[in-house]
């Protein structure tokens, strides 16, 4: 067996793993590239015919791993798609938005470049493309180990990072016996809201693991909480409003939950949530859908239809959306994206960001050269909406929230095993991985590899 790294490599986003052995062909996840240059990369031939992919296994629904399977179908794969069941829904929502973004953006795009007088673009897929996905769908459930094909058989378990997210572990025939891969997927920390805890796998020859906080450990999430609670009310006595930019899938359905039990326990008043985004709408319906992957605490809480405690506004039209922006006080605000590179929170941005009065919340990942990064990194004026606006609002990074392990969960998930894999770091910036390669060579003396893009090693 051999294993590519096509993306996710050196990086936090775009996911890409490549395996092949003799006549198989398979893919583990295929994502979008986020940040600087993304349309560009985005757009780079595959390094692989997609006709001659077997399958692709989906580890969870987020655009940075699901992103170009539009694409990848596009362009002649016409294999198994294998997910859970949960995560297959929320592809299909995640996929549409995308290719209604991109259709929306290129007929902007295009518009300018024709008066211009330049090249014309064409979306990397639009929604029809999306329709062909849906057929290649393979829904599985966690703990039970099917054949692929023979020699080779494979097992999803709960990654614990959003709704039926996963670590797949891959047993195949190598001569006389056989070996076994094993990857992370995004690796959840413990006692994130809603999912279960991560589950542990105890061996495999080979480990496929993400970085993303590979060099820094979070606040803890009562810490993260007790301060949510804080700048919520100080903003409200200040007459503000509190903007989160949030991934909507994942984060803000983490943030109603959190928001609906303060609510609950008294430790807030009855206060109005604004969701600014359809898609989040969309995927936390799907949440409720799928309570089979809840945890015992959000079976008892979790509810959306249940408006006792918390008054929950889901604004559809864009014309609702701008309504948003004249409310001047006691508004929480949540809206996509997450590191406010496009989308609805970029006029929250533009109307609340130069308001002293008024708080920014992040309380997810910012990657380099995103918006949201140079607002956590201090820019005092940032560009949004391409005009020019001053940063006085209050500024405040929520790391409690992530979804994501930090570097000692990540170390613990690692000391599991019982014997000694072989380690390769992914899905992290390049000073984090190697960091945290540095910290597995000193803890766990294992072989260890930070891949560069386009890598190949034999398993």
């Amino acid at each position: 067996m051999k294993i590519r790294f096509l993306g996710g490599a050196r990086t936090v986003t775009g996911s890409c793993f490549y395996l092949s052995r003799e006549k198989n062909k398979i893919l583990v996840d295929c994502g979008m590239y986020q940040g600087p240059g993304a349309d560009e990369i985005n757009r780079r031939k595959f390094e692989f015919e997609p006709s001659d992919i077997d399958c692709l296994f989906l580890t969870h629904s987020h655009l940075d791993h699901v992103g170009l399977v539009p694409r990848l179908v596009k362009e002649g794969f016409k294999g198994k798609i294998i997910t859970t069941s949960a995560a297959a829904d929320i592809v299909e929502l995640i996929l549409y938005d995308s290719a209604h973004i991109q259709e929306s953006d290129t007929e902007w795009y295009n518009r300018k470049a024709l008066r211009a007088g330049l090249e014309l673009k064409k979306p990397i897929y639009i929604r029809r493309d999306v329709d062909m996905v849906l057929p290649l769908f393979n829904r599985k459930h966690y703990g039970k180990i099917e054949t692929l094909c023979k020699g080779l058989r494979y097992r999803f378990v709960d990654a614990g990072h959003i709704l039926g997210s996963s670590t797949l572990e891959i047993w195949y025939k190598d001569g006389p016996g056989e070996k076994k891969m094993v990857f992370s997927g995004d690796i959840g920390k413990k006692d994130n809201p809603i999912v279960n805890d991560p589950v542990f796998v105890e061996e495999t020859d080979y480990l496929t693991i993400e970085s993303t906080y590979g060099n820094r450990n979070h606040k803890s999430r009562k810490d993260s909480i007790d301060e949510l609670v804080d700048v919520i009310k100080e903003t409200f006595k200040k007459g503000g409003n509190v903007i989160i930019p949030s991934f909507a899938l994942g984060r803000t359905q983490d943030l109603l939950f959190i928001l609906n039990k303060l609510v609950k326990e008294d430790r807030l008043f009855r206060i109005n949530v604004y969701i600014d985004s359809p898609l989040a709408e969309g995927i936390t319906r799907v949440y409720n859908a799928h309570q089979e992957y809840f945890d015992e605490e959000a079976k008892e809480l979790f509810n959306i239809e249940s408006r006792d405690a918390l008054r929950i506004h889901f604004t559809r039209r864009m014309e609702d959306s701008i309504a948003l922006n004249r409310i001047k006080r006691e508004a929480i605000i949540i809206a996509s994206s997450g590191m406010c590179e496009g989308g609805r929170v970029q006029h929250h941005l533009k109307h609340n960001l130069w308001r002293k009065e008024s708080s920014i919340i992040f309380v997810g990942f910012q990657a380099r050269g995103t918006l949201g990064r140079q607002i956590v990194d201090g820019a005092k004026i940032v560009e949004v909406l391409g005009e020019k606006i001053v940063v006085r609002a209050g500024i405040h990074t929520l790391g409690g929230f992530s979804a994501h392990a930090d570097q000692e969960e990540l170390l613990n998930w690692i000391s599991k095993f019982r014997n000694s894999p072989e380690i390769f770091i992914v899905h992290g910036e390049e000073k984090v991985s190697l960091e945290f390669q540095s910290l597995i060579d000193e803890r766990f003396k294992y072989k260890t590899h930070v891949p560069s893009r386009g890598e190949e090693f034999e398993i």
